[in-house]
C-alpha cells in the first residue's frame, strides 16, 4: 500500500498512512535527507520497493549517488533484482562502499544461490508457520537466523541492525506475513 501511494504521489506532496502523513521526496531531496542523517546512524532504505532502476535493471548511477549520500552512516536495504552481470556489479560496488544491499531469496535454495555469488549479505522468505528463532539451515548448510523483530516485541530494525551488518555469518529469515502472506508462503515452500 505504501509503495502504491508513493508511486501515485508527486514529490513534495503527502499522503496518509494510518495517523501519519508521509511526504514523497524527489530523488535529490531524498539524497539530501540521507546526507543529513547523523554520522554512524542506522537507517533503512525502502520500506517498500527496490533499488532505483527500471524493471529488473538497477540504475547503477543512482545507486552510486545513494551510496555516496550514505558515507559515514549505517544504511541498508534489500533487493530482489536478478543478478545480471550489471546488477551484480552495482550491488557489489555499493556493499564495498559501505551501503549494505541484502540479496533477497525466495526460498532456502535460492538463498544458497545468492550467497554463492559472494557480493553481499542474504535474506530469505521463510514459510509463514516458522515461529521464534527456529533452528534452520539452507540445503548447503548455511545457518538462517529468524529476524528477531518478527517474534520479539522489544526488537525493531532500529534496535537490531542485523540486516545492516555485511559480515554476518547467518542468512536472515523473514517468515511470510502481510497481505500477500499466502503467496509468499507458497514461494518460500517451493
Amino acid at each position: 500500500m505504501i509503495w502504491r501511494s508513493l508511486t501515485e504521489t508527486a514529490p513534495g506532496q503527502s499522503f496518509k498512512n494510518g495517523k501519519s502523513d508521509i511526504r514523497a521526496l524527489s530523488w535529490s531531496a531524498l539524497l539530501d535527507a540521507i546526507r543529513s542523517i547523523p554520522a554512524g546512524a542506522l537507517w533503512r532504505h525502502n520500506q517498500a520497493g527496490d533499488l532505483p532502476g527500471h524493471g529488473n535493471e538497477i540504475d547503477a548511477q543512482a545507486l552510486r549517488e545513494l551510496t555516496d549520500a550514505n558515507q559515514g552512516k549505517r544504511g541498508f536495504t534489500y533487493t530482489h533484482k536478478p543478478l545480471t552481470p550489471a546488477n551484480a556489479a552495482a550491488i557489489k560496488a555499493a556493499n564495498d562502499a559501505g551501503f549494505t544491499v541484502n540479496l533477497s531469496g525466495n526460498n532456502l535454495a535460492h538463498a544458497d544461490q545468492l550467497a554463492d555469488a559472494n557480493i553481499g549479505p542474504v535474506v530469505v522468505v521463510l514459510p509463514a508457520d516458522v515461529k521464534g528463532n527456529a533452528d534452520i539451515t539452507t540445503p548447503a548448510g548455511r545457518r538462517v537466523s529468524v529476524c528477531p523483530a518478527t517474534y520479539r516485541d522489544d526488537v525493531s530494525c532500529k534496535t537490531c541492525g542485523l540486516c545492516q551488518r555485511q559480515t554476518r555469518k547467518a542468512i536472515v529469515g523473514f517468515p511470510a506475513h502481510g497481505v500477500s502472506k499466502r503467496k509468499a508462503d507458497a514461494v518460500a515452500r517451493s
